[in-house]
């Protein structure tokens, strides 16, 4: 799914590693690599030395934030690295992460996946208690708050826990201080995190499989919803900070961001989009001459439709994978063909054909109709488009970019008005039944195809963002802690009921 305005963007990828004697710099480096599809807008990486905390980040790529030389200045025994697509906050140096904070004289940095939906409320607070702020970012409404309770609690990892119990939302995240790295998970799992071990006491935490194989890591276990996990000299610990709640990890890493070779309950996102397209081409067939997709996310599924109807499966767009970020701003006319920029027919395939295209989703239409229409340009005769998800309709509030709900073009026309809109010959989605019957055996969240929300969004959050005539369902009410006041909070639980706290010294 390609275009600068047209498509969701998962907000960030993490990572995390704690492998005293080895490069943890240039193995995060590696692992942001990995999760580079993730987030594009800036890149950072905090190493731990078992003194302090020493931060490099920036805007752009991995490759453009970091040199060599940058890398060999950063010695430690810990890193946490992160790449980002902003969900919540500007493009600015100040939003890019980790995000620093300092408690007392302890510096900690904070890597984080997802959005917190109450933040707005929770930063409010936290200004009146005195905690300045640099950014308008979710992720430093965290960190900020993990800094308070650590002063309550006396321990890092009861400020933590307590911060968990107040903040709403889905989110992984991984933090390192000096001499210890943590990760922790919000209890539905609506945000991916893994545990990976290089053996002999080295861990290795990242939003994706495919960043634990590029620094050699195994895979271990899903760090589990609610859980935190705390690696420093004495090993590794877990605790279950939160009782897991119903499980909902997000649908759409299936569908469209995970990278195909990324395996979640033991199979790769690869087969998995395979088998979506072998159930589109059972519930919408179409007599065409030839299956192609649109890079990359399309492809798998472009296979396996093709495989189950017998048509031929081939190529018919190629991608320029060289425009990643430019920071030259063309014409208009440019603009309105942006998608040129990315993609161009491949005419010798095409040309005289019915075909197929198969992509992920449609969100706004916008870049779906220049496709179709740079298809028959190149000289197919019909073109039939494929979506091998059901239709977008409801906005994510859980670390995906979507617009309000007026922009998602599902949400205001029918299939056959959406079908028109971008010159198909017919348009047919994958139903939300048929997804989730080759997706692996588990519980996720469909809030976009289904409007009904794993957690609850307060009104303050997701107002102007609903159209008329459309009732999103909350699933979990908040919980009684995050409606608490931070003060009350502090005093009714922190300081007198202790056996909600875990009291193990960091």
């Amino acid at each position: 799914m390609l275009g600068d305005t047209d498509h969701l963007h998962d907000e960030c990828g993490v990572f995390g590693i704690w492998a005293p004697g080895r490069d943890v710099a240039r193995l995060t480096y590696f692992g942001l690599h990995a999760l580079q599809h993730r987030g594009q807008e800036s890149a950072g990486i905090s190493v731990g030395d078992g003194n302090t905390v020493l931060t490099r980040k920036d805007l752009g790529l991995v490759t453009e934030v970091f040199s060599d030389a940058d890398l060999t200045a950063m010695p430690g025994r810990v890193a946490i690295g992160h790449v980002r697509y902003g969900t919540s906050g500007a493009k600015s140096w100040e939003a890019a992460q980790p995000h620093m904070s300092v408690i007392d004289r302890t510096i900690l940095a904070l890597a984080h996946n997802g959005t917190l939906v109450n933040s707005d409320a929770l930063r409010a607070e936290l200004v009146k208690l005195g905690v300045p702020f640099r950014s308008n970012t979710d992720s430093e409404v965290a960190a900020a708050l993990i800094g308070y309770f650590t002063k309550q609690t006396g321990h890092l990892r009861d400020g933590i826990a307590s911060t968990m119990r107040m903040v709403e939302g889905g989110y992984a995240m991984a933090l390192a201080r000096e001499n210890a790295l943590y990760a922790f998970r919000d209890p539905h799992g609506i945000r991916p995190l893994v545990l990976g071990s290089l053996g002999d006491g080295e861990w290795v935490v990242a939003s994706e499989s495919c960043a634990l194989d590029i620094v050699g890591a195994a895979f271990v276990r899903e760090v589990a919803p609610g859980e935190i996990i705390r690696i420093n000299d004495e090993g590794l610990i877990s605790v279950q900070a939160l009782d897991p709640a119903p499980y909902a990890a997000c649908i759409f890493e299936h569908v469209y961001f995970s990278r195909p070779d990324t395996v979640v309950n033991g199979r790769s996102i690869y087969s998995v989009r395979y088998d979506m397209g072998r159930e589109l081409a059972r519930e919408a067939p179409v007599d065409a001459d030839l299956v192609i997709g649109v890079p990359d996310s399309g492809m798998p599924p472009a296979e396996g439709f093709a495989h189950e109807l017998g048509i031929p499966f081939g190529e018919g767009l190629i991608k320029n994978r060289y425009v990643a970020r430019t920071f030259i701003q063309p014409t208009q006319e440019l603009r309105e063909l942006g998608v040129r920029l990315k993609l161009n027919a491949l005419a010798d395939n095409v040309r005289g054909k019915r075909v197929v295209m198969v992509d992920d989703s449609i969100v706004r239409g916008t870049t779906m109709r220049q496709i179709v229409s740079m298809i028959r340009e190149a000289g197919a005769t019909e073109v039939h488009v494929r979506i091998n998800s059901p239709e977008v309709k409801w906005p994510c509030f859980y670390g995906i970019d979507t617009d309000t709900q007026d922009q998602l073009i599902s949400a205001v026309k029918s299939v056959d008005e959406v079908c028109e809109h971008v010159g198909a010959d017919s348009l047919a989605f994958l139903s939300i039944e048929g997804l989730v019957a080759v997706l692996p055996p588990t519980s996720y969240c469909a809030a976009c195809f289904t409007g009904e929300y794993p957690v609850e969004i307060p009104e303050s959050f997701s107002a102007g963002k609903f159209l008329d005539g459309f009732a999103p369902s909350n699933l979990c009410r908040a919980s009684r802690a995050s409606q608490m006041r931070i003060e009350e909070f502090t005093q009714k639980v922190i300081h007198s009921d202790s056996k909600n706290v875990y009291r193990t010294k960091d």
